[in-house]
């Protein structure tokens, strides 16, 4: 009985050199996320370390561009932006309040259907690049303006990088748009 407490293994012993994260120099550096443009080793919960880095990617850039959308339609509704024709009982409605209204009247089933569609078509394209299809994430192939035709793999790196920044940008920026909308309960700039 004096040897109540018997450690199982020696714990190997690590280096203070170790590589660590540029975002978080007190942690250790999340290997995952090693050749990904944006890569500043921001991965606290070390989630790359369960979660395929491509999904992951994946799953960023649609939240940023959706983001970017929805902060720029927000406002514009808030500065008095509309499609017409306006259904009845919609002409004096914010971004705000437009919510419950849409429900109420049915469009934003229609809306929900629409997305849950665009999600099943996007999951196939997902799980193909899961697979090893090469398919890099958030290329849909869809590019009319040639942002990215021509171009060295240097300058479309540096493109990805700006859509990656404004994105994380935007997903911010649309929680304090909604959040100040509702609070102030008044259009855009949101003062009291």
């Amino acid at each position: 009985m004096s040897h109540m407490f018997i450690p199982i293994a020696a714990r190997s012993s690590t280096s203070l050199e170790a590589k660590k994260s540029a975002a978080l120099p007190f942690l250790p550096y999340p290997e995952n996320l090693e050749g990904y443009v944006g890569d500043v080793g921001f991965d606290p919960l070390r989630i790359s370390d369960y979660v395929p880095m491509d999904y992951l990617r994946e799953a960023e850039l649609k939240h940023a561009r959706i983001c970017m959308l929805a902060w720029t339609g927000w406002v514009t509704v808030d500065m008095g932006l509309r499609v017409y024709p306006v259904p009845e009982g919609f002409e004096s409605l914010t971004s705000a309040t437009a919510h419950d209204a849409a429900v109420a009247q049915g469009g934003l089933g229609q809306i929900f259907g629409f997305i849950a569609i665009a999600e099943c078509v996007s999951w196939l394209a997902v799980s193909q690049m899961l697979q090893g299809s090469g398919r890099e994430p958030g290329d849909f192939g869809l590019d009319p303006l040639g942002f990215l035709t021509g171009k060295s793999e240097e300058e479309v790196n540096k493109m990805k990088l700006m859509e990656l920044k404004n994105g994380r940008l935007a997903m911010f920026a649309f929680s304090g748009v909604v959040t100040q909308s509702v609070l102030t309960g008044s259009g855009f700039p949101y003062s009291m």
